[in-house]
């Protein structure tokens, strides 16, 4: 199946030359890319090609450069940081109008940075191209994030239509310092999406540590161990003998391995068998209706 260019899709066909200084650095990639690939088969490379041709019709006419493709991933930079945001809030607009084959839900993240970058070799350097990097890393399909550095450079000129919602601060992965992240909402397409995939969205909530753990390291390796080949791992024992504690050192020692956190929940030792049962279903995603023993 062919698709139609959409009628206000002009292509600008000059190639900007390399960017050396302050550029704004745009990042993105289809969400859920494998899935619609093994959704679609052999006609996921018109839908890539199309998806392809949509982004570099809003970079081209923004005059950016399309510095590297891979897959269904895009990154191109921009001479002001209007022309950034423009080309994409152009991309969603063309990405959402266009013409998709059943099945195929195109939903496109995005994330913009401003900074400075160096050009050498052919290659484009600079630690504020990562940060953008990561910043497009926290985005849902369909949606646009921009750091405040990039939001204060175009107070005054951002696309008609667009507005900005202010996410608040959030910890990108391998940057100590946090960074205030703000939504693009485009007039007439979604603007509400799930927290942003950041080190800040992470769920824990473990009671503070009031004394030091000494010992008992085989066992915390043990217990880790079995976590990482189950979803519900049960401890039993006489009462005092260290359960709890040694539960919350677990979670504390493998909290790395859940990006969405950890916490800790009482259960009354007199609640009933059936109602144990449904709140460790719905912890499990199982309906907690389900009969328990």
């Amino acid at each position: 199946m062919r698709y139609s260019r959409p009628a206000e899709a002009e292509v600008i066909t000059s190639v900007p030359a390399p960017l050396s200084g302050v550029v704004t650095f745009m990042f993105t990639d289809i969400e859920g890319s494998t899935r619609l690939l093994q959704r679609l088969g052999g006609a996921y490379a018109d839908v890539l090609a199309q998806h392809h041709r949509l982004l570099r019709v809003a970079i081209t006419n923004a005059e950016g450069t399309e510095v590297k493709t891979e897959g269904d991933s895009f990154f191109a930079i921009f001479t002001t940081p209007a022309a950034g945001v423009g080309a994409a809030v152009e991309a969603q607009r063309l990405i959402a109008g266009a013409a998709w084959p059943e099945g195929a839900d195109v939903s496109v993240r995005m994330g913009l940075h401003v900074g400075e970058v160096a050009y050498r070799d052919g290659e484009y350097l600079g630690v504020e191209l990562h940060r953008a990097a990561r910043i497009a890393a926290t985005a849902h399909g369909g949606q646009i994030v921009i750091s405040d550095a990039l939001r204060g450079a175009i107070a005054a000129e951002g696309p008609a239509g667009c507005s900005l919602r202010d996410l608040g601060e959030h910890g990108l992965k391998d940057f100590a310092e946090p960074v205030r992240l703000f939504q693009v909402d485009i007039e007439g397409l979604r603007t509400e999406f799930p927290p942003l995939a950041s080190l800040s969205a992470r769920f824990d909530i473990l009671p503070p540590e009031l004394s030091t753990f000494v010992g008992r390291e085989d066992e915390i390796a043990q217990v880790s161990k079995l976590l990482r080949s189950t979803r519900l791992l049960t401890m039993t024992g006489p009462g005092g003998t260290g359960k709890t504690r040694l539960s919350l050192r677990v979670a504390r020692h493998c909290e790395e391995s859940y990006p969405h956190g950890s916490s800790s929940i009482s259960v009354v030792s007199g609640m009933r068998s059936s109602r144990r049962f449904n709140v460790f279903s719905r912890l499990d995603g199982q309906p907690s209706s389900a009969r328990g023993p």
